[in-house]
C-alpha cells in the first residue's frame, strides 16, 4: 500500500459482524515466555506503526468491539469512524497487563493526558457515542441492520477525501504527523 500510488485512502474493517479487532489472544499469549512475549508485542508495535506512516489517510470503521489491541489498531489510523452501539477500550490493566501497540501514545494525543489516563487505568469500555464526544472517532453514527453503519459512513469519508489533490493530501498527514513531534 504505501509504494501503490493508485491507494488514494484506506478503510480499516472487519469481516466479523460485531467486531472491529478484539485485541490479542489472551490464552495463547499466557502460554508464551517472557522472550516471545517481547517479540510478540515489538511486532505488534512495528504493525500499527507501519499503518500509522502509510502516506495515505487510513479511516478504522469500528462496527463492534475494538478493544486493547483493537482499539490501538484504530487509534493508528488517521481517523475513526464509530457505530454508536461499539465498545471500545484499552482494556490491558484489568487483565495485568499495559497497552503494548503505541496506545499510551497515541490515545493522549486523541483525547487528552487526564482522560487517557483514566481510560487507561480503570480499563473502562465505552460505546460510540462517548468516543465522539471525548473526540477518540470522528464520527458516531447508529448501527444499520447490516451492521455496517460506520463502515458505510467511513466510505462516504473516503469518497470526500478521493478528489482533493493527492499530493496535497500526503503532504498534510506529513505535515501534521510531524509537527505533533516538535
Amino acid at each position: 500500500l504505501r509504494f501503490d500510488e493508485q491507494v488514494r485512502v484506506v478503510v480499516f474493517k472487519s469481516e466479523v459482524k460485531g467486531v472491529f479487532c478484539a485485541g490479542a489472544d489472551l490464552k495463547e499469549r499466557a502460554k508464551m515466555d517472557d522472550a516471545e512475549v517481547g517479540e510478540f508485542v515489538r511486532r505488534l508495535r512495528k504493525l500499527m506503526d507501519e499503518i500509522a506512516a502509510l502516506p495515505v489517510p487510513t479511516i478504522a470503521a469500528i462496527d463492534g468491539y475494538a478493544l486493547g489491541g483493537g482499539l490501538e489498531l484504530a487509534l493508528a489510523c488517521d481517523l475513526r469512524v464509530a457505530a454508536s452501539s461499539a465498545k471500545m477500550g484499552l482494556i490491558e490493566t484489568t487483565r495485568g497487563l499495559l497497552p503494548g501497540a503505541g496506545g499510551t501514545q497515541r490515545l493522549p494525543r486523541c483525547v487528552g493526558i487526564g482522560l487517557a489516563k483514566e481510560l487507561i487505568f480503570t480499563g473502562r469500555q465505552i460505546d460510540g457515542e462517548q468516543a465522539f464526544s471525548m473526540g477518540l472517532v470522528n464520527h458516531s453514527v447508529p448501527q444499520n441492520s447490516e451492521g455496517d453503519a460506520a463502515y458505510q459512513r467511513a466510505l462516504t469519508l473516503a469518497k470526500e477525501i478521493l478528489p482533493q489533490a493527492p499530493f496535497a493530501v500526503k503532504m498534510g498527514k506529513l505535515a501534521i504527523n510531524k509537527g505533533m513531534e516538535v
